[in-house]
């Protein structure tokens, strides 16, 4: 399966690895949520080709994710804001931030702490259920396949 049919499996970790499946989308994502939205700032910040982070900045656009606005009259300059879209993706940095300070630290500890703006508490990100509100593992959860599955299979086949 070549890389750009990604997102056409009955997958929703294909389907989402098919706009966000590269480290530099992570990363601007990652920047956007930590508030920088100009490209100059990206670019400096990430280091990465004016070219590369057009592209993901174009494509994160395209899916609605990130909205182009304008920020000067003069010159053609946007900044890039995070949509409602784009905002529900937070708890996936969120928890690779978590996986990474704990398998990933190399004994410096976590270097950013995440401040619930409620009750001004640190805390660390859990999946929980969203029937018993029980925290979730892995280990206790349990795929099943629904009809849109075995609808797209019959889809492909008969195309």
């Amino acid at each position: 399966m070549k890389w750009d049919e990604i997102g056409n499996q009955p997958c929703s970790i294909a389907r989402t690895l098919s706009v966000m499946g590269d480290r530099w989308t992570m990363l601007i994502l990652r920047n956007a949520f930590m508030g920088m939205r100009r490209f100059d700032d990206f670019q400096h910040n990430l280091g990465v080709t004016r070219h590369v982070l057009s592209e993901r900045l174009k494509r994160l656009v395209e899916h609605e994710i990130l909205v182009k606005i304008p920020y000067t009259d003069r010159q053609e300059r946007f900044e890039y804001k995070l949509t409602d879209k784009g905002l529900e993706l937070y708890p996936i940095l969120l928890s690779m931030g978590t996986w990474a300070d704990k398998w990933m630290d190399e004994g410096f500890g976590q270097p950013v702490n995440y401040v619930h703006k409620s009750c001004g508490h640190t805390f660390k990100p859990t999946l929980s259920c969203s029937e018993c509100g029980e925290e979730v593992h892995a280990k206790q959860v349990k795929p099943q396949l629904t009809p849109a599955y075995f609808n797209y299979l019959e889809r492909k086949r008969q195309a």
